[in-house]
């Protein structure tokens, strides 16, 4: 992990910021000797979320199950 005194990271913030992205973190000391440690923040959403979509005219649970049967029966062995 790459360490940074206070007035470096003040003075290069935004490379600071791409370093704990790459790396994973970064630390920034003060003089008094605290050391604080910076790291990108985890997405909270799925990488599978999709956004949904809404069809032009209603549909209702018969042509959701007729959908479903034909999809099945197309790749039953």
């Amino acid at each position: 992990m790459k360490s940074y005194t206070y007035s470096e990271a003040r003075q290069n913030f935004a490379a600071l910021l791409e370093q704990a992205r790459r790396d994973g973190a970064v630390r920034i000391q003060r003089r008094d000797g605290q050391s604080f440690v910076v790291m990108p923040e985890q997405p909270t959403t799925s990488p599978l979320d999709i956004a949904g979509i809404t069809p032009a005219q209603a549909i209702d649970r018969d042509e959701i199950l007729i959908s479903i049967r034909e999809g099945r029966r197309r790749y039953d062995p």
